[in-house]
């Protein structure tokens, strides 16, 4: 992983582009371009070229836009928003034919994508019990634009994946047999806390992950912006941390 210190633009100076700021500039690496709502029109093939990567976490409106303005620029970009799926593949091949650097996660934390892993170990050991019924929950703080979590939507298509007799999730109170059933709430102060429960009438299996601060976050996002510096493709969290988990 890169030790250059580098020149970083950071798009989308909410609480976690200040976390991300305060982590940075305590590692030596300097902020040079701070895309807000403000000053939008800043966000410029002109000014991004004046850094070596580029951390955006924006919301699901602007994201996949902020996204090709930096591939178009020649710039890595590690994107931390969620809630535009529907445009992933869409951008990943607009990533391929401009020979772009791009990373996306639902979420930079490592404890989380330990959990990732829990997650899918338990799914595959689950596959054959059929007579648990599988459900995840999430809860954020209010500000959180999107509903559900990027992070729970992972949970869901890991255990897909795995599972013959689930197709998809939902936020009906009410699933289908084929359906995962999904619970988001908002309420403040919550960083962000996950749960994934298999149940049935003999016992019940839980995993929960709960972020006690935007801290991993943040911290996540800096090392994937270490990790995608000089490197060209479409890449994960799971490139970043194949050496730590």
């Amino acid at each position: 992983m890169s030790q250059q210190k580098l020149k970083i633009a950071l798009i989308g100076y909410g609480k976690m582009g200040q976390a991300i700021e305060t982590l940075a500039i305590a590692k030596g690496h300097e902020i040079v371009l701070k895309i807000t709502i403000d000053n939008a029109a800043d966000l410029t093939a002109t000014n991004l070229q004046q850094c070596d990567v580029a951390i955006e976490f924006t919301n699901p409106e602007s994201a996949v836009a902020n996204i090709k303005t930096c591939i178009d620029a020649g710039l890595p970009v590690v994107c931390g928003s969620t809630g535009w799926v529907a445009s992933e593949e869409a951008v990943k091949a607009y990533c391929t034919n401009k020979q772009g650097s791009l990373l996306y996660a639902s979420n930079f934390s490592i404890g989380v994508n330990i959990f990732f892993e829990i997650n899918k170990k338990l799914a595959a050991l689950m596959a054959k019990q059929h007579q648990y019924q599988v459900s995840i929950e999430e809860v954020h703080h209010t500000h959180k634009k999107d509903a559900p979590s990027g992070t729970a939507i992972s949970l869901a298509q890991q255990i897909i994946a795995n599972r013959t007799d689930k197709h998809s999730w939902t936020l009906n109170e009410t699933p289908q047999p084929n359906e995962i059933a999904m619970v988001a709430k908002r309420i403040d102060p919550a960083p962000g806390t996950h749960f994934v429960k298999y149940q049935s009438s003999i016992d019940d299996i839980e995993i929960i992950h709960t972020a006690h601060s935007r801290q991993g976050f943040a911290t996540g996002a800096l090392t994937a912006a270490e990790f995608v510096y000089n490197k060209k493709g479409i890449f994960t969290m799971a490139d970043v941390l194949k050496d730590l988990i």
